[in-house]
């Protein structure tokens, strides 16, 4: 992966090599950074990436399991403990919240799965109070899994940028160079004008493929925030058409 990032196949290697090598402090230190932020923008791509695709995959298999429930409580009572996903844990609050606002005697009824079990109701402020939960609970799992997105888009918007300041650096330090030799032959600048090009360089093959592994993630993370929205709204419809039925 990090090598995607550097070595594109058809690169003057040499020439990159080059003029790193014969560039100033300032344009060293700049590729070192930019280098850096690869290794960066990498290890988010790759950790990033398959804490999607597990997500998306583990929420999948819960959805089969919730809707395989009659009742929007069957999957709460009945689940195992353990490490829950980002729609399991919307529903795992949920309905922790929903029992907590039960009658005490109807809470034990619908916990022990007794038979009055099913006159269980909430007023339509509790529903409210539940629904904030609901949606509370979204907007923190939107937060979780849009973490290193923004570092990520920070590497691929500074790259470049990083790269033309060193190129500008450069080319000034060139031209002062010039004005303090007077007249100099182009032989005798271009190895300082390559050498202030290399920090654009490598910003662009940082900046590259870091923009397109960005959008990929960054459709996968909207997938999956539009994923949760969805089934809030449908197990918040559930709760109102099974509990929704004391006056306040």
């Amino acid at each position: 992966m990090v090598g995607s990032f550097l070595l594109p196949a058809g690169l003057p290697l040499a020439s990159l090599l080059g003029g790193f090598l014969t560039s100033n402090m300032m344009g060293k230190g700049i590729v070192l950074v930019q280098l850096a932020s690869s290794i960066v923008a990498a290890a988010i791509i790759i950790g990033k990436n398959k804490e999607l695709n597990s997500i998306a995959r583990n929420s999948k298999r819960f959805l089969r399991e919730f809707l395989l429930g009659r009742d929007v409580l069957d999957y709460y009572l009945l689940r195992k403990k353990g490490v829950m996903t980002a729609l399991e844990l919307i529903y795992d609050r949920t309905c922790e919240r929903m029992v907590k606002l039960l009658d005490p005697d109807m809470r034990r009824s619908v916990i022990g799965r007794q038979s009055d079990a099913a006159q269980a109701a909430l007023t339509a402020r509790e529903i409210e109070l539940v629904r904030s939960t609901c949606e509370h609970t979204v907007q923190e799992e939107e937060i979780r899994i849009e973490h290193g997105m923004g570092l990520l888009a920070t590497i691929v918007t500074a790259s470049p940028m990083l790269g033309l300041l060193g190129t500008v650096w450069g080319v000034l330090d060139a031209f002062a160079d010039m004005g303090a030799k007077g007249t100099v032959l182009l032989s005798e600048i271009a190895p300082s004008i390559s050498s202030a090009l290399v920090t654009t360089v490598v910003g662009l093959l940082v900046a590259i493929p870091s923009a397109i592994f960005y959008n990929a993630l960054a459709a996968k993370v909207r997938q999956l925030s539009t994923d949760m929205v969805g089934f809030a709204d449908e197990l918040m419809g559930r709760v109102a058409c099974e509990f929704q039925g004391r006056s306040d």
